[in-house]
């Protein structure tokens, strides 16, 4: 089956599940054409034993308004995730998460996955867009930042630190970046073609 790249955004309130909580989480499934086909949002109630982690709550006063709407509409974990988990199973094609650091948002993920639906759609299968930078501007990784990336992989899109919202938008940029690596793979293949 083709694959299907999940873009998936969280917003915590600390650096680790468990003993910190998922506040909101978004996903946005795109096509390698960069077809966007469905989305995902809801925002969790915290887990109850946890808390807040005092760096990450320091950062979220500086973003009130941000923090106050993933407060809005809280459901239990234990809801939201079997949805979740039957909305990608719903999905066309061979699922990939797709994240921004990949690191951070697929450990809450998978954590709450397992946790609260008891299976994780994605498997084991999860992309950095970092990483994948990284091969594409033949970078260290440390240097393969946003702001050392090419503006054509950026789509017009609003970083609003609303789940779905950034999940959109880094889904939009890593088709943008899927599309050269496969136009570059194209003419380096004629090229190998041509030579023999």
């Amino acid at each position: 089956m083709p694959e299907i790249y999940i873009s998936t955004d969280v917003e915590t309130d600390g650096p680790i599940p468990g003993p910190h909580s998922m506040l909101s989480i978004g996903s946005a499934a795109f096509l390698p054409d960069k077809t966007l086909v469905a989305t995902f949002k809801a925002n969790l109630e915290t887990l109850p034993d946890a808390s807040g982690h005092p760096d990450t709550m320091a950062w979220w006063d500086r973003n009130r308004r941000a923090f106050n709407k993933t407060r809005e509409n809280v459901e239990p974990p234990e809801i939201v995730m079997p949805r979740y988990a039957d909305w990608l199973k719903s999905l066309p094609g061979s699922r990939v998460f797709v994240g921004y650091p990949a690191g951070f948002d697929f450990t809450f993920v998978y954590w709450y996955l397992i946790r609260f639906a008891g299976e994780s759609p994605f498997s084991f299968s999860a992309l950095d867009i970092k990483t994948f930078a990284m091969a594409l501007l033949k970078t260290e990784y440390r240097e393969a930042t946003k702001r050392n990336m090419p503006r054509r992989w950026f789509d017009k899109l609003p970083h609003t630190h609303d789940a779905l919202d950034d999940a959109i938008e880094q889904g939009a940029m890593f088709c943008n970046m899927l599309k050269e690596w496969r136009e570059r793979s194209a003419v380096s293949d004629q090229r190998s073609a041509n030579s023999e």
